[in-house]
């Protein structure tokens, strides 16, 4: 077996996760996190020493099962994620629950029932937040409150686990070219110009970076904006 670092990326069907996950191929062995077997079949086999993890993360005997097989893992990337837009007047609670089942919860959970595996790494935990996670706008309040919540749970766990070997890095992208940005946009009413936003791989590259930090250094927040043209 590779002696390479393990990683584990959820929400590595596509988009930022799918970035991630290609930008780690070329120094870790990858465990690919998602709903879409099919799809996460295909791009494990286009990575070396990558295999497909699909998992539903809102299922917690799904989760506590697949994370009781991981022994050691060196790297944690929290990329799935859900956003609805709505204001508060007409955001039901339902709505507020998905969000916060799928952005909060799943990644609280997940973290949780890997400590013991990241422990015995001196592991890295990254959280893909969002410029929501940072200011709150109108229309936006469920998804903002889950990513405020995201960053602070990020900020405990930092806390809790560095001085058990752990490095925890919240990453605030600004608006990307992703389908879920697509699907925001057209709730918005707006055409969409993928120019204006970030690319995906910029992001990774980004966290990347942070997981290649030497020992020394704790990357505890990354902020990326879109350049202004």
């Amino acid at each position: 077996m590779s002696e390479r670092p393990l990683a584990l990326v959820t929400g590595a069907s596509r988009g930022i996760g799918a970035a991630i996950a290609r930008a780690l191929a070329p120094t870790h062995r990858l465990l690919l996190g998602g709903r879409d077997t099919e799809v996460l079949s295909l791009q494990a086999a286009e990575l070396p020493e990558a295999e497909p993890w699909p998992v539903e993360l809102t299922d917690p005997d799904a989760v506590r099962e697949a994370a009781g097989r991981i022994e050691r893992l060196d790297v944690l990337v929290h990329s799935a994620g859900l956003a609805e837009l709505g204001t508060v007047e007409r955001t039901e609670a339902d709505s507020w629950r998905r969000q916060f089942e799928v952005n909060v919860v799943a990644v609280v959970e997940l973290t949780r029932l890997l400590l013991p595996a990241l422990r015995a790494a001196g592991g890295h935990v990254v959280v893909i937040n969002s410029g929501s996670g940072r200011t709150a706008r109108a229309g936006w309040g469920a998804y903002a409150a889950s990513k405020f919540a995201a960053r602070a749970f990020a900020d405990t766990l930092r806390a809790e686990e560095e001085r058990n070997g752990l490095r925890v890095t919240s990453v605030f992208p600004g608006r990307t070219d992703t389908e879920m940005q697509q699907a925001v946009i057209a709730a918005e009413g707006k055409e969409y110009a993928p120019g204006e936003y970030l690319r995906p791989e910029s992001v990774a590259a980004a966290v990347l970076s942070a997981v290649a930090a030497t020992s020394d250094a704790h990357p505890a927040e990354i902020i990326l904006r879109p350049r202004s043209h």
